[in-house]
């Protein structure tokens, strides 16, 4: 049995993700698909598994539930309120399957907001530990019809990454269009076949990915893309995640029973604590910090803290604890809180830490980022 198998074999805890483009058609939402997919994931509950949904399609759905004005529909507060009709009929089709299999199922909306707030992600962690603990199947999207730009999520693949150490899952499946990551363009006249095993790190950052992965869908805000970033993500805390094609019917059943089928990504041999990827992924950077090569080598190589002296330039205006990535030439090293202001780093950077005191006095921290506060190889 090899470690696909076996991982697959011992999960207890899923998040399963499902994008737009698998539960939609141009006519509304796509019912045998949907019902085939609550099936199998009944039949993973009834095996003792807990299972977590991350489910797309409530604009699409809306759309359709619009015939005259849907889809003429266009920007951010118009699907926002397509949303809001949407989810509505999403969710009826999900109680009325999951009913069928005698469970039940519950509706959960997050902002970005919910998880950045260290209160709020641990009263949403009790809601869905119990919602887990009863069979209930949670089943999550993103909050489109209240969410401003900078509370969003982007799409439901990084929702789903960032609930994986919510509910502190051990496997993550994301269901596609696609049959897998293609070793070509899908779009092209020859598109080839899938990629059966990806190593979470290396062979994620070797791919061409833009080449491969073509545009989003016509339904869905993501891509391959991001599902991919998405994976990274998963790794870097030690889930490995399958990319299975969704619309093939009892395809968890066939991925459970041994099937190799889609794309497995492996998790990172030594995984980021809970706390590091709340931290690193909580928000979007609100700048950059551009470092020289040798303090890139003390971070990466060595595991050092960020210190004044390395720094060669600051990009964009945030205040101290924000965000950011540190850069060092086109490569990106990774994301962490800043001590300082960039108003301040401007004044200090590439000095030592005695000439730093005498322009910022003695209450100044010796890290401009601490090793603590630093996420290397983010998948940002």
């Amino acid at each position: 049995m090899d470690t696909r198998e076996k991982t697959l074999a011992s999960a207890h805890t899923l998040v399963v993700k499902v994008g737009s483009a698998v539960l939609t058609t141009a006519e509304g939402l796509h019912l045998s698909v949907l019902y085939n997919l609550v099936e199998q994931l009944a039949r993973l509950v009834r095996s003792g598994r807990r299972v977590c949904l991350v489910s797309s399609g409530a604009v699409a759905a809306g759309r359709t539930a619009l015939p005259d004005r849907g889809r003429s529909v266009e920007g951010i507060s118009g699907k926002q309120a397509l949303a809001a009709i949407g989810q509505g009929c999403l969710m009826r089709e999900y109680e009325h399957a999951f009913a069928a299999q005698g469970l039940l199922c519950a509706q959960v909306l997050l902002t970005r907001d919910d998880l950045r707030s260290r209160t709020r992600f641990l009263n949403a962690r009790n809601t869905f530990m119990n919602l887990l603990d009863w069979g209930v199947v949670p089943i999550v999207n993103e909050n489109d019809t209240v969410a401003v730009q900078e509370l969003k999520f982007g799409d439901n693949d990084q929702l789903a990454s960032l609930l994986l150490n919510l509910v502190e899952g051990d496997l993550y499946i994301n269901l596609t269009s696609a049959a897998g990551v293609m070793a070509a363009n899908p779009e092209s006249a020859a598109p080839g076949e899938s990629i059966p095993y990806l190593e979470c790190i290396d062979d994620i950052a070797e791919l061409d990915i833009e080449s491969l992965c073509g545009a989003k869908t016509s339904v869905g805000t993501g891509g391959m893309r991001s599902k991919l970033m998405a994976a990274r993500r998963a790794a870097q805390l030690g889930v490995p995640t399958l990319i299975l094609p969704g619309r093939r019917p009892d395809i968890l059943d066939a991925a459970f029973a041994g099937e190799k089928v889609g794309t497995w990504v492996r998790p990172a041999e030594q995984a980021v604590s809970r706390r590091k990827y709340w931290m690193a992924y909580q928000s979007e950077p609100q700048g950059s910090i551009l470092v020289d090569e040798g303090a890139a080598r003390a971070l990466e190589e060595k595991g050092g803290s960020l210190l004044p002296g390395g720094i060669r330039a600051v990009e964009g205006s945030f205040e101290p604890g924000a965000l950011v990535r540190v850069v060092c030439g086109d490569h990106h090293i990774g994301v962490g809180l800043t001590n300082y202001s960039s108003e301040d780093l401007e004044r200090i950077k590439g000095l030592r830490r005695l000439e730093v005191a005498a322009i910022l006095g003695n209450a100044h921290y010796p890290e401009v980022i601490h090793r603590d506060n630093l996420l290397i190889n983010a998948a940002v």
